[in-house]
Parts: structure tokens; C-alpha cells; sequence
């Protein structure tokens, strides 16, 4: 097999020996990524997108959000990428692989987390009313506290 192409740069014909090749991205804001984080024993790999650089002078960085799925949420990370940043890389989502993400599975556990929350909400509101009804006569001027709106 051969180890060696023929690429052109500008007009200029390189032979280039793959064997030490390197691929250099060019990665833009909105430009899809594969984040391979570490975990306590192994690997995983996750879907993300470029949302910002910060060129600091000392340490340029690039942010990027990712998900993390697990089989009853997902949530968004952030990954602040620079020269210091360990056991973590980030390369462009060169193939069609989508990294098993359904946009409306992915919105689905979003509303449910939602929906929770507003769960949780309103039982603190049923409390809040139960206490100012039924303790009311430890404090008498509580009995004209208003619920908030």
C-alpha cells in the first residue's frame, strides 16, 4: 500500500506521506464537533457545537456546548477548550455520524424535565397557601400575607 498522495495547495502540487500527516480544521462558530470527555474508567464521545471563541492573548479558547445523554435526560454542557485543557478533545464532525441524536427525543426529555419543574413549583404554592391558612394563628398579621403572583 502506498504511503504517500499528491495534493495541491494553491496551486502547488505536494506529495505528502500519510504515515506523518497531520489534518488541520479550520472550525467556525455553528461548525459541528465530537467531544471525547474522560469519565471515571473509560472514554465517551459526545455531539457538539462551536458557540464562541475568546482570543485571550496568554490562552485562546474555544467554547464549545455539548450534549450528555443518559437514558432519562440530556443536558447541555460547556467546555472551555484550550492549550491547558486535560483529558478532553475536540475534532469537526467530518462524517454523517450523528451520535444517536434524535432532535425531538432530545426536546421530549427537555419538557419532561420542564414539566417537573413546574411541578415543583406549584407544590411549593399549594404548601405556601396550606401554611399561611392553617398556621395563621401563630402570627395573626399573617393572615393578610398575599400569595405571590
Amino acid at each position: 500500500m502506498d504511503q504517500k498522495t499528491i495534493i495541491e495547495v494553491n496551486g502547488v502540487k505536494l506529495e505528502v506521506d500519510l504515515r506523518h500527516a497531520k489534518r488541520v480544521d479550520e472550525l467556525r462558530v455553528g461548525d459541528r464537533v465530537k467531544v471525547l470527555t474522560k469519565g471515571y474508567s473509560d472514554y465517551t464521545v459526545h455531539a457538539g457545537t462551536i458557540v464562541g471563541f475568546e482570543p485571550f492573548t496568554n490562552l485562546p479558547t474555544v467554547i464549545v456546548a455539548y450534549l450528555v445523554k443518559d437514558y432519562s435526560k440530556v443536558e447541555i454542557k460547556f467546555l472551555y477548550f484550550n492549550a491547558q485543557t486535560k483529558e478532553t478533545e475536540v475534532i469537526k464532525a467530518i462524517d454523517d455520524d450523528q451520535l444517536d441524536i434524535d432532535k425531538a427525543t432530545v426536546l421530549q426529555q427537555f419538557d419532561r424535565e420542564i414539566q417537573k419543574a413546574l411541578d415543583s413549583v406549584e407544590d411549593l404554592r399549594r404548601k405556601r397557601e396550606y401554611f399561611v391558612e392553617n398556621f395563621k394563628a401563630y402570627w395573626p398579621e399573617m393572615a393578610q400575607v398575599e400569595a405571590p403572583q
